[in-house]
């Protein structure tokens, strides 16, 4: 009670604050441009005092280990970097740390398919016979890899105990399995939304067919190059020597496994501060446009009626005209958090490498920025 007093208290003084604001921001579409409305030096400290307060009861305590930023209207109001990024050398994280953002790669993977549907080099109608031939299930799309409606199994479970290479898999050792083995399908397409890894696994292997590069160097040349990513990379094989793990809860490291250099589903390395570079892309839509974005971020599982949805690349909240697009992560020690507030222009990026669950909690932030709770957590 004493928690819930102090955050209503908080958000009583930021719609004081918000209510003297006239013009959000403005829109031109037909430049392609997002012209934030710049905030004042009040605004900056209310909200970088309210976040503080919330940090220090949702994230502090538990231990975090890792970095956040919260933004509005694209301006850092909060930024704090706790811990070790390599507990053997307590060497310390830094603004320039970059962690394994896990599941939030989607978002990249899901943007690079938009983007070649947008140059025409592919159709989300497109079944995956028509990059893979030989692939045994079918009646499967690209859309309904991009929405997790394929009905397909997860490979981190298929293939977990029966890859006994000593090798670490690929991407492409992940379809030559499914070939080969045919593991039973979880549904059939389009039946039921079903989050998937294998999905966007394969989503990234469709790029690279398209484009006749690697994953990994595509999306270095496309995307993190040109936005100005220069601590994004995607972790693949070649990357093993330089693996710097992540962390359970009494500090030990995850050893890399046989399925840790599978991407496209993950294995996209960010820090918060490019994360920022790539919300205010989106914002923009200097990568994908806008009307592509907004396909994305279209529900599309809708077998029941609740707040909670799917898009392409990203979990959604919709609340008649209130909208959260987000995506979260996990992988061994990461626990990561992107959550984009599209009503509100604030954007909360938490991003940890030692296992704690209370990274998910960060979008409680958002009440400072909405006014209100959401009537339902959003989903890990």
């Amino acid at each position: 009670m004493k928690y819930w007093s102090i955050l209503f208290l908080l958000i009583g003084f930021t719609l004081s604050c918000k209510q003297k604001v006239v013009k959000q921001q403005q829109v031109s579409l037909l430049k392609g441009e997002y012209n934030f409305r710049q905030l004042t030096s009040h605004e900056k400290q209310v909200y970088q005092e309210s976040v503080e307060a919330l940090y220090n009861k949702v994230l502090k305590p538990n231990h975090f280990n890792g970095g956040i930023i919260v933004a509005k209207n694209g301006e850092i109001v909060y930024e704090k970097y706790e811990g070790y990024s390599n507990f053997s050398t307590k060497e310390n994280i830094t603004p320039n740390t970059p962690f394994q953002i896990a599941s939030i790669s989607k978002t990249f993977t899901s943007a690079a398919v938009l983007r070649l549907w947008q140059q025409n080099k592919l159709s989300l109608d497109d079944s995956i016979q028509k990059f893979f031939p030989l692939f045994p299930y079918h009646n499967i799309s690209i859309k309904l890899l991009l929405t997790h409606r394929s009905g397909l199994p997860k490979y981190e479970y298929f293939m977990d105990t029966a890859w006994h290479e000593k090798r670490k898999a690929d991407n492409n050792d992940m379809l030559q399995f499914m070939i080969s083995k045919q593991p039973e399908v979880y549904n059939q397409p389009n039946k039921t939304y079903h989050y998937c890894n294998t999905n966007y696994a394969l989503l990234a292997l469709v790029i690279e067919k398209v484009t006749g590069q690697p994953f990994p160097q595509y999306m270095k040349d496309s995307l993190f190059t040109p936005l100005g990513m220069k601590n994004s990379y995607v972790f693949s094989v070649k990357d093993t020597l330089n693996y710097v793990p992540s962390y359970m809860y009494n500090n030990a490291p995850y050893k890399l496994e046989n399925l840790d250099c599978i991407y496209g589903d993950k294995n996209v390395y960010s820090t918060p501060r490019e994360l920022l570079l790539w919300d205010r892309a989106l914002y923009e839509g200097s990568f994908v446009s806008k009307q592509l974005l907004e396909i994305a971020f279209t529900p599309y599982s809708n077998e029941r009626k609740s707040f909670h949805n799917y898009g392409m690349g990203w979990h959604l909240f919709i609340n008649k005209e209130d909208k959260v697009v987000y995506h979260n992560g996990w992988w061994h020690g990461n626990n990561t958090a992107f959550t984009r507030l599209i009503k509100d222009t604030a954007t909360i990026i938490t991003l940890g490498n030692r296992y704690n669950r209370a990274v998910y909690w960060s979008w409680k932030i958002g009440a400072i920025f909405s006014g209100k709770d959401k009537e339902q957590e959003l989903e890990e």
